[in-house]
């Protein structure tokens, strides 16, 4: 299955309007932002978790990453709340569920090759508010020498900044809107921006 796999197209997608798809296991459903490959794939998705469902014990051969949007997940490696950030490396194992339900924003087989750190970030998007009042919040939650992870916040009327993207980016939007030369962004659209690209981003309402 390909869905947006060419990464050197931009991509916009409404996740609050797309189509969710079921996956193999009952009550967990996903909406494909990414994917190249069936079931074992390099994948991008927003996956709902119905209350009381699971996912049988899997491994991530090339890692996985996750963010929770809404509700509580569970493992059997720990309890993640709305705004936790988890990474497992290559060849990390689990069962997760959820007895509430929850909903997630997902990364698989992403990972570059000797990965084997695990990281878990709670209440990430509260940290936001411990940074210096300004129209630019930064939290990283990851970083390396080939990647970035971070949660950012631009307050209303945040100054046109460029951007410049020297490999590929991702930005999924949690709240308010920003806009760029090509449009305006509202909470819930994600966007892929191609290694090379650039856009001009600013704020109205924050």
């Amino acid at each position: 299955m390909l869905v947006h796999a060419d990464l050197r197209e931009r991509v916009v997608v409404a996740t609050r309007t797309a189509a969710w798809v079921p996956s193999p296991e009952p009550g967990v459903e996903r909406i494909l932002l990414e994917r190249d490959g069936d079931e074992t794939a390099r994948a991008t998705s927003i996956v709902r978790y119905a209350p009381g469902s699971r996912f049988a014990a899997h491994e991530h051969a090339r890692g996985e990453e996750f963010f929770v949007l809404e509700g509580e997940f569970r493992d059997e490696h720990g309890v993640y709340p709305a705004g936790t950030y988890v990474r497992n490396p290559w060849g990390s194992r689990h069962a997760p569920f959820s007895p509430a339900g929850c909903t997630l924003f997902v990364k698989l087989r992403q990972m570059p090759g000797g990965e084997d750190q695990r990281a878990c970030v709670p209440g990430a998007v509260a940290r936001l508010d411990l940074e210096p009042a300004r129209t630019e919040r930064e939290v990283v939650l990851f970083a390396s020498a080939t990647e970035r992870v971070s949660l950012m916040r631009w307050g209303a009327g945040h100054a046109s900044v460029r951007h410049q993207y020297p490999d590929v980016a991702e930005i999924l939007v949690l709240e308010g809107s920003f806009e760029d030369e090509q449009g305006r962004y509202p909470a819930g659209l994600w966007i892929r921006q191609p290694a090379g690209s650039a856009h001009q981003t600013r704020t109205r309402e924050g």
